[in-house]
């Protein structure tokens, strides 16, 4: 039986708001409308491209007016990239709309008092803020609609840039990236060059063949410090071998800036950007600084990607744990001790628990670097070492907790008033998980101060602070 055609469903609509997920919303008729491609304010003409009970999913076709907070965007790549889907929406309604995230998240999911929400923190800098990129190779590049109209002819059996939202199989070939120094994007430009010239193959997601997965460059802003890091299968070809060579031999003096490079080998189906690394010229790891604390960061270390606005969403976190010389912190999901060894200058004693025993080791490492002795680090589940050490030691004064995304798993959140700390600090990635987190809390920690801190720039993410103290 013959399908039969489906209608277009095209309207046009007055955009009143952005969501949290960073979609235009309107509202028509009494259906909500999240639409790809409009900013607040915009009239525009859009095509519905996916129905569900609650609402559609929309794209803009025409814009009839533009909105007075419509910019254009930096990027040739914006729409086609899947990073910095706000570039066409002014930077001040974007902090603006950010705040309004995370008020929404703790009144629709939380349904508690957040006491005093500050006005999100915006960046000094909207570009050029990250200092991790992590660039993939595949076999199957991505061609805009702007290319395809050109009627020029592409080879699609190399790319090198970004994955396309929603593709995982499909790379964006990007010659300019507004995320990181000019630096990475002549890197860029130049492994691609290289790479073609000597045949080496993209590692294909399909058939689990070929030798370049990825090219990772990460940058100490404040010690002028770059690392490369080069992802592969194991070599075969001689294509592969003369571009290994190029990298080890060449790569150095061609860019002089770049003061460590790796070669990391990877030969399992996943693409995910990790491997078994091997130091090809310079130390192996790079240094930055943040708070007056030196940090070592080795190729697959977890370290802020935005440096300069790191340091102020610490200040802002030790302003809210508020530590005296004789306070002890206890620091859940302390990754590789950032936040820990930035308090430990100021209490009495911190002690570290994270799961990851790599990052354990990065903290414990870091500690002795910087000659602080008073922290303790600890790589086990979070709750049970919590326990355990409730059990031989004195109450913590203070907890700090910053969970990844998911937030804190819910054993977790139910055990932190049994360790009996007078003030929680919540810092977040997510402030939907953080609104889910606190409310369990609310019975026995109220909100004081909330601060959103932008760390990512024309994206909808927003880092938030929360400082829970305990009701009396």
């Amino acid at each position: 039986m013959a399908r039969k055609n489906r209608v277009r469903e095209v309207l046009d609509l007055n955009i009143d708001s952005i969501g949290f997920e960073g979609k235009a919303v309107a509202r028509h008729d009494d259906m909500v409308y999240f639409v790809e491609g409009a900013v607040p304010g915009d009239k525009v003409q859009v095509e519905v491209i996916r129905k569900k009970r609650r609402f559609k999913e929309a794209r803009t076709l025409a814009i009839h007016e533009a909105s007075e907070f419509r910019v254009e965007p930096r990027c040739s790549h914006f729409g086609e990239c899947g990073g910095c889907r706000w570039q066409h929406l002014d930077y001040n309604e974007q902090v603006r709309w950010k705040g309004i995230h995370v008020r929404d998240a703790f009144q629709r999911i939380g349904k508690i008092d957040i006491g005093e929400l500050h006005p999100a923190l915006p960046a000094d800098n909207q570009y050029f803020y990250r200092n991790k990129m992590e660039f993939s190779f595949g076999d199957s590049r991505w061609l805009t609609a702007a290319q395809i109209a050109g009627g020029e002819e592409f080879d699609r059996s190399f790319a090198l840039g970004l994955h396309v939202p929603g593709r995982y199989d499909k790379i964006l070939d990007v010659d300019q990236c507004y995320l990181q120094s000019e630096l990475s994007n002549a890197i860029l430009t130049r492994v691609r060059e290289r790479a073609l010239a000597f045949g080496a193959k993209p590692f294909s997601t399909k058939s689990h063949t070929g030798f370049l997965r990825n090219l990772v460059v990460r940058h100490a802003q404040n010690a002028e410090q770059t690392m490369l890091i080069l992802v592969t299968s194991s070599p075969e070809t001689t294509g592969d071998q003369q571009l290994m060579q190029w990298f080890d031999k060449e790569l150095p003096g061609e860019f002089p800036a770049v003061t460590t490079t790796i070669h990391a080998v990877n030969n399992s189906k996943s693409s995910v950007a990790v491997g078994e690394p091997r130091i090809l010229h310079g130390e192996g790891f790079i240094t930055e600084t943040l708070l007056g604390v030196h940090f070592r960061i080795s190729p697959f270390s977890f370290f802020q990607t935005n440096t300069r606005q790191a340091e102020r969403l610490f200040s802002i976190a030790l302003e809210y744990a508020s530590p005296t010389g004789d306070q002890r912190i206890w620091d859940l999901y302390c990754g590789a001790g950032s936040i820990s060894l930035c308090a430990a200058q100021r209490a009495a004693h911190v002690t570290g628990i994270e799961l990851n025993k790599t990052a354990i080791e990065d903290a414990r490492a870091n500690a002795m670097r910087n000659n602080i002795n008073n922290v303790t680090f600890i790589a086990d589940d979070m709750k049970n070492a919590a326990a355990d050490l409730l059990s031989r030691s004195e109450r913590p004064d203070t907890i700090i907790v910053d969970p990844p995304r998911a937030g804190m798993h819910p054993d977790v959140v139910k055990a932190l008033p049994e360790f009996g700390a007078d003030t929680i600090v919540y810092v977040s990635c997510n402030p939907t998980t953080q609104a889910r987190d606190c409310a369990i809390l609310d019975e026995h920690y109220r909100i004081e101060h909330m601060q959103p801190v932008d760390m990512f720039p024309n994206t909808y993410h927003i880092e938030s602070v929360a400082r829970l103290v305990r009701r009396t």
